[in-house]
């Protein structure tokens, strides 16, 4: 059975106090996606395949479905595991709005099957972190 309405997401807003053009490169820069998400190979090109790394010895395989500067981020974020009911398909769509004192980041990981709750609780959590690394990152690009 699959049933598609049964798939899960993870949302995680947060305001940045950094205009959407700041956020867009801490986004799509390589160097700086390594300071607050993980090791890769991106570039911001709708079809590049690349690889995340984490520090946790696992890789996401990874292909850009849209880019949109300044606006719009997707891609697949898939994770392959020699137990399949811990494997992982999803796409993480960030989406920026800009607001009175900076931008809005709307961050939502679909595709968590309902067996996967501790996957599904492990991306709420870890998308709070992330962003709080992002924050810190942010702080310290010019």
């Amino acid at each position: 059975m699959n049933d598609s309405s049964a798939v899960r997401s993870v949302v995680v807003e947060r305001e940045f106090g950094f205009p959407s053009e700041k956020l867009w490169r801490a986004l799509t820069q390589p160097h700086l996606i390594e300071e607050w998400l993980m090791k890769n190979d991106f570039k911001p090109v709708v079809g590049h395949q690349f690889n995340l790394r984490g520090d946790w010895g696992g890789t996401l395989d990874c292909e850009v479905l849209t880019v949109e500067p300044n606006k719009t981020l997707a891609y697949t974020w898939n994770y392959a595991h020699d137990d399949a009911a811990f494997n992982l398909k999803s796409v993480v769509t960030f989406t920026l709005t800009p607001t009175r004192t900076g931008t809005l980041l709307r961050v939502e990981q679909v595709g968590f099957r309902p067996e996967q709750k501790q996957a599904h609780g492990g991306a709420k959590y870890g998308w709070q972190q992330f962003l709080s690394k992002l924050d810190e990152a942010l702080g310290r690009i010019e």
